[in-house]
């Protein structure tokens, strides 16, 4: 009965095996070595702390997604335009996606960031914000 009826089970799909495989490879190399999350560590506290140390506003944490707030939807979509434009692509986000009057810019840091890279997004940050005029000098 339950087989047959628990809409649960039948809607339900095993993943593929190559998904299976790859999540088998990425539990094993995570459990290996914590090189990558030291990294990932490393990598979000030094953009964060940068980040407001430029005179950009964002949410207090430590996990890797840092959200730029920028306030006005029309602005963080200026923004996010003109990061593109500097080579530094992130997604605005505006209601109803977060809370009105509440839109940011969210960027994703990952292990996998070298530190100039870094650096060259905290410098296009910081170009775009002048020209936005979020940070006052």
């Amino acid at each position: 009965l339950l087989r047959q009826r628990s809409r649960p089970y039948l809607f339900s799909n095993s993943v593929t095996p190559s998904i299976a495989a790859a999540a088998m490879a990425a539990l094993e190399l995570v459990s290996n070595s914590s090189e990558l999350r030291d990294t990932l560590r490393q990598n979000t506290a030094y953009f964060r702390e940068a980040i407001e140390g430029i005179g950009l506003r964002i949410l207090s944490g430590t996990h890797p997604i840092v959200p730029i707030m920028i306030g006005d939807a029309y602005l963080a979509s200026q923004v996010a335009a003109d990061l593109l434009d500097e080579g530094i692509y992130v997604i605005g986000f505006s209601y109803p996606a977060v809370p009105q009057g509440e839109a940011r810019i969210r960027v994703q840091i990952s292990a996998a960031h070298s530190r100039d890279e870094l650096d060259r997004a905290l410098q296009a940050f910081e170009a775009v914000g002048r020209k936005r005029e979020l940070i006052r000098s």
